[in-house]
């Protein structure tokens, strides 16, 4: 079978059997015809480890953009899709590389960035909330660092799936798992005042306030898909907001995230419990974390141990 071909029918399986989100088949789609371009269309059989071999190294010097060669991070994840792939294709008893065989890159151990609670008040405060805007952009900060929501899930959110009055809510993350989350005192009242503040009666529990109202012509016009907020606006709002708070790390509303699970783990919350409320798949992921329950558990042993 034709290389193509075989892309072409593990994307449909991906999509229907796998039922996988949009996003993972978009991903899924640009790597894996990044080496369909490099391996041209070749017989599945004809995919060896010599092909792989020259395909990474085609990967490792290819650049994106003048001097701007991928990471390998995101080498990493050309190899991943790759190895699903192949995995399905020996599922189907399609004779190519065993996917078993191919292995990541190794990458250096990840490092956490995250806001003190100093930085964080600093944050919050930096923003001018007499305006809808700033109690917008004040709500949306309260809210990321309050739930610890991913900034996908954050824009997908509508007015009618937050529960303010008992401060919870479920959303649906990654691989479409629900779980739920709950918002503290705070940021509770900084979302009441900010819808407080509106006079529409759009979905979106979050609105780009600075786009021309038009005519609303249409059903998605009248629900407000129009006005919802874009990642990269509160990306760089988050950014913007940094910079005038005077802060000097690099912030986004990942940071937040990062916040909100460092601020659990120091806390005494148990590692478990924080890969439930962050909505990993695999503990494994939440253990970039571990660096600060070993600095928890120094501070125990110099405290308590004579």
């Amino acid at each position: 079978m034709k290389l193509s071909e075989a892309i072409r029918q593990f994307l449909e399986h991906c999509e229907i059997e796998k039922n996988q989100s949009k996003r993972t088949l978009v991903n899924y789609q640009h790597y894996l015809e990044r080496f369909l371009e490099f391996a041209k269309d070749v017989e599945l059989s004809k995919i060896d480890l010599g092909l792989v071999k020259r395909y990474r190294l085609f990967l490792n010097r290819y650049e994106f953009r003048p001097h701007e060669p991928l990471s390998v991070k995101t080498q990493n994840y050309h190899i991943i899709a790759l190895r699903a792939f192949l995995k399905y294709c020996v599922k189907q008893d399609w004779k190519t590389l065993e996917p078993e065989k191919i292995e990541l890159s190794k990458i250096p151990d990840r490092t956490v960035e995250y806001l003190t609670r100093d930085e964080l008040e600093r944050l919050f405060e930096a923003v001018d909330t007499s305006t809808i805007v700033g109690l917008r952009n004040r709500a949306i900060m309260e809210f990321l660092y309050s739930t610890g929501l991913r900034i996908s899930e954050l824009v997908a959110l509508n007015r009618d799936q937050i529960n303010l009055e008992r401060g919870e809510f479920q959303v649906r993350g990654k691989g479409r798992k629900m779980r739920i989350v709950f918002l503290s005192g705070r940021a509770k009242e900084w979302v009441c005042d900010y819808l407080e503040a509106r006079d529409d009666g759009y979905e979106p529990l979050f609105l780009n306030h600075r786009r021309a109202r038009g005519k609303k012509a249409g059903a998605v016009e009248m629900k407000g898909e129009h006005r919802r907020l874009t990642e990269y606006t509160i990306q760089e709002m988050v950014r913007r907001t940094a910079y005038e708070a005077g802060i000097v790390k690099k912030v986004t509303p990942h940071v937040l995230r990062h916040s909100f699970a460092t601020e659990l783990l120091i806390n005494g919350a148990d590692i478990r419990s924080v890969q439930d409320m962050l909505g990993h798949a695999s503990i494994t992921t939440t253990q970039i974390y571990t660096h600060l329950t070993n600095k928890k558990l120094r501070e125990i042993h110099e405290k308590f141990h004579r």
